[in-house]
């Protein structure tokens, strides 16, 4: 998507100028403002493999992607996430698509949603997982390489238009 590359404060900018109060006023909002700051705190960390804009102009709701660390099962695989954050936030949890929040905090951000999300990609939990079947080849790496490899290229190639 090139509207995910948008810097969100010329987005705004420009729909200041057209009228427009981008988010239906969720900018000038605590949430929008909290979010503007995290968008800028996470483009200036220097993390690698994570990165995460707004979608379009709408600072609820954005588009993550998260690059897997070398020396795991995800070297070079690279995973979109939307996240959409609710109206209390960060006094409530947002929603990940495929996360459930577990003891959620409002000292948590973007970036420490990305940064625990690749982290478990290389250190999963096997001993409490959803996916025995995942978490039986977790024990032999090369098996769930090869596993990981062609589900990734299955679903890849199942999104391409």
């Amino acid at each position: 998507m090139a509207s995910q590359n948008l810097d969100p404060a010329a987005t705004s900018v420009t729909a200041a100028r057209k009228g427009v109060e981008p988010s239906g006023g969720a900018a000038r909002s605590p949430v929008g403002k909290r979010l503007q700051q995290e968008l800028m705190t996470l483009r200036m960390s220097g993390d690698k493999g994570i990165s995460a804009f707004p979608e379009s102009d709408n600072l609820l709701k954005w588009v993550e992607t998260i690059h897997g660390d070398a020396d795991t099962g995800y070297e070079d695989l690279r995973y979109k996430i939307s996240l959409e954050f609710p109206s209390g936030y960060p006094y409530n949890a947002p929603t990940v698509k495929f996360l459930t929040p577990y003891k959620w905090s409002a000292l948590y951000d973007v970036r420490t949603i990305l940064l625990s999300i690749q982290s478990l990609l290389g250190e999963p939990n096997i001993d409490n997982s959803l996916n025995m079947h995942a978490a039986e080849l977790w024990k032999n790496p090369p098996a769930f390489k090869k596993y990981l490899r062609s589900t990734y290229s299955k679903q890849v190639s199942s999104q391409e238009p």
